[in-house]
C-alpha cells in the first residue's frame, strides 16, 4: 500500500519536492544577496578586497613613508599593480 510499484513511497517525492525547493530558493537569495551587497566575506579574497586581500599595495604605501623609495617610483608601482588586479 502506498506504493507505486517502483520500490517508493508517497511521501519520498514530497521529501524530494521539499528539498528541490529549498535549494531552488536558497539559490536564488544567493544570487540576490550577491548582486546587492557583493561575494560574501569568505571569498572577497579573490577579488582583492577584505581581510585575505593582496598585500602589494600596503607594502609599496610602507616603503614609501620610510622614504625608500621615491615618489615617482611609488607613482609607476602602484600604477602597475592596479592595472595586474
Amino acid at each position: 500500500m502506498g506504493y507505486w510499484g517502483y520500490g517508493f513511497d508517497y511521501g519520498f517525492f514530497h521529501i524530494l519536492s521539499s528539498v528541490f525547493w529549498i535549494v531552488l530558493i536558497v539559490l536564488l537569495i544567493s544570487a540576490l544577496r550577491r548582486r546587492r551587497w557583493g561575494p560574501p566575506w569568505w571569498a572577497s579574497h579573490y577579488d582583492g578586497h577584505g581581510p585575505w586581500h593582496d598585500r602589494s599595495i600596503e607594502i609599496l604605501k610602507e616603503r614609501y613613508a620610510k622614504g625608500e623609495i621615491g615618489k615617482e617610483e611609488f607613482e609607476a608601482k602602484k600604477k602597475d599593480l592596479e592595472a595586474g588586479r
